[in-house]
């Protein structure tokens, strides 16, 4: 067997080349009850099961906004939620033509014998899991491993570990009817320059590639989520168009053209700074046989946050913020982003060493 070929074949294949479709992207609305607690009390929010509600309802009936994603990430408590008037918000993701999709990851763990290095959780009980989320109307999941670079970091071991725990998830997730995202995020914190990210980000890629096809995982029924390659958080930046070259360029030599599209985190760059190097790797002259999109979260919130800041009366001024954002990264995913849409809060940096999602 070279690679998965069970009854949901053809609706994978079908699903993941839906996600990449160029002018789309995807929101991560995933945030676990912890991490959306730090973003509610940044607006001074109390972190309560309807202010979490309110908030991704703002999200998902912005007028317009559902045009530009194809795919929207939610946490297990947001897959079962329903508007105030009480349709669930599965159905108005679908009835505007957005797949919904899951974070079926558990965190991360320190692996043992490294130097704070982590491995992710989660492969007990994942098939059981795939199965009431495709239920209840999931399509695609999400997984997030997570390395750093450091003087000697990321060691093999966690390059092997976070690559076999990645397609161990991805067939499981294949045999269940989800489009796996492959993410392996290699951290932005540090001093590296961007030769050095290039080498980790080629390193980490490679042996994702290689686990995915040991486990048979059908490539074309995939998406890859990875970071942008950019300078460390204590370095000095680099141009768009810099960073679209070193980013293509380790796509290129690492990731096969049978997976149809490339959905980048945002990794604590500013809403604007991703839109704007999103832009440029698609306006880059070169071999790209895979789409290149969006799977932003903070990068895709931040200003609406801001705009909302938890009040009824500030939803209208929210989600316009929002839809901005989402226009934006659509028109990025052409190359044809000209600037213009950031709004308050949209250049500052949305760095958080050590990121925990």
């Amino acid at each position: 067997m070279t690679a998965y070929r069970g009854k949901y074949a053809d609706e994978l294949i079908a699903n993941a080349a839906y996600i990449g479709t160029p002018g789309k992207g995807i929101l991560a609305a995933d945030e676990s009850t912890g991490t959306i607690g730090k973003r509610l009390a940044s607006i001074n929010v109390e972190n309560v099961e309807s202010n979490r509600r309110a908030l991704r309802e703002l999200l998902f009936t912005t007028p317009g906004a559902l045009q530009y994603l194809s795919g929207v990430i939610l946490f297990e408590e947001t897959l079962y939620q329903k508007t105030a008037a009480g349709k669930p918000f599965v159905e108005v993701l679908k009835e505007g033509g957005v797949l919904p999709g899951i974070k079926v990851d558990k965190g991360t763990v320190e692996l043992a014998g490294t130097n704070g290095e982590t491995t992710t959780q989660g492969l007990d009980g994942l098939a059981q899991r795939c199965q009431q989320y495709y239920a209840a109307g999931a399509r695609f999941a999400k997984w997030r491993a997570v390395l750093k670079i450091g003087p000697n970091e990321p060691s093999q071991l966690a390059i092997n570990e976070n690559a076999n725990g990645l397609a161990r998830y991805a067939i499981i997730c294949q045999e269940n009817g989800l489009v796996p995202i492959v993410e392996p995020e290699i951290l932005v914190d540090g001093p590296h320059d961007i030769h050095r990210c290039a080498e980790v980000t080629e390193r980490v890629l490679a042996a994702c590639y290689k686990a995915l096809n040991d486990h048979h995982v059908l490539l074309e029924g995939s998406l890859l989520k990875p970071n942008m390659v950019t300078p460390g958080s204590e370095s000095k930046k680099v141009s768009p168009e810099v960073v679209a070259e070193y980013t293509v360029r380790a796509l290129q030599r690492t990731m096969p053209a049978a997976v149809p599209a490339v959905v980048f985190l945002s990794g604590g760059q500013s809403e604007e700074e991703a839109t704007l190097n999103l832009n440029a790797m698609n306006k880059l002259k070169t071999k790209k046989p895979w789409s290149l999109s969006f799977s932003f979260g903070r990068a895709l919130q931040q200003s609406t946050l801001k705009a909302w800041a938890g009040k009824e009366e500030n939803v209208a001024k929210a989600q316009a913020a929002f839809l901005a954002r989402c226009k934006a990264n659509s028109e990025a995913t052409l190359g044809k982003y000209e600037g213009g849409a950031a709004a308050e809060g949209a250049t500052e940096s949305l760095h958080v060493k050590d990121y925990k999602y």
